[in-house]
C-alpha cells in the first residue's frame, strides 16, 4: 500500500519526465489561445498535477510512493524549468512564445491574425472589453505570450518601447 518496488519508482520518474516535456510541446504547438491566460508552465503542471492527484486517489495500483513521486518529480520540472528559462535566453526562447503585433495605427497584420486564428472580432471584443468605442481609438494591438490581447489606445501611446519585446515573427 505504502510501497511497491524501485522498479515502480523508476517507471515513474522516466514516464513522468517523457510526459511532462510532452505535454509541454503539445501545448506550444497548439498556439497562444490554449493556454487562456496561463503560460505553457502553469497550464501544463495544473493538468498534469491534478492528473496525477486523481489518479493516486481513484487507482489502487498506484502507490502513495508512487505518487509522491510523480508530484515531486513534476513540481522539481518545474521549477528546473523555470530556473533555466531566468539564466539562459536560448533556453526561455525555445519554450516560450513572443508577443504578436496584430494591428498597428489601424493596419491589420493578416498574417499574424492568421498564424494566432485571431479575428477582427477577437480584436473588437477585446477593445470593448476596455470601454474602447472605435479602433480609430487604437494605437496597436497584440497577442501576448499568455494569449490576451492587448489593446493600447492611441492616448496611452507614450512609449514606443512597450513593442520592443515583440519578436521577428510580427
Amino acid at each position: 500500500m505504502f510501497f511497491n518496488t524501485w522498479m515502480d519508482l523508476f517507471r515513474v520518474v522516466i514516464i513522468g519526465i517523457i510526459s511532462y516535456i510532452s505535454l509541454i510541446l503539445m501545448v506550444r504547438l497548439s498556439g497562444k489561445r490554449a493556454l487562456s491566460q496561463m503560460n505553457a508552465f502553469d497550464f501544463t503542471v495544473s493538468v498534469a498535477l491534478g492528473s496525477i492527484l486523481s489518479s493516486v486517489v481513484l487507482n489502487k495500483q498506484i502507490s502513495l510512493s508512487e505518487g509522491l513521486t510523480a508530484l515531486a518529480l513534476l513540481i522539481g520540472m518545474q521549477f528546473l524549468l523555470s530556473q533555466l528559462s531566468l539564466r539562459k535566453p536560448w533556453f526561455r526562447e525555445m519554450l516560450t512564445s513572443d508577443p504578436q503585433l496584430l494591428c498597428y495605427k489601424g493596419v491589420y497584420i493578416r498574417s499574424a491574425m492568421k498564424k494566432a486564428r485571431i479575428n477582427r472580432e477577437d480584436i473588437y471584443q477585446a477593445a470593448r472589453n476596455q470601454g474602447i468605442q472605435t479602433m480609430d481609438e487604437v494605437s496597436f494591438v497584440v497577442l501576448e505570450s499568455n494569449g490576451k490581447l492587448s489593446i493600447i489606445s492611441s492616448s496611452n501611446e507614450s512609449r514606443a518601447d512597450l513593442l520592443d519585446d515583440l519578436g521577428e515573427e510580427s
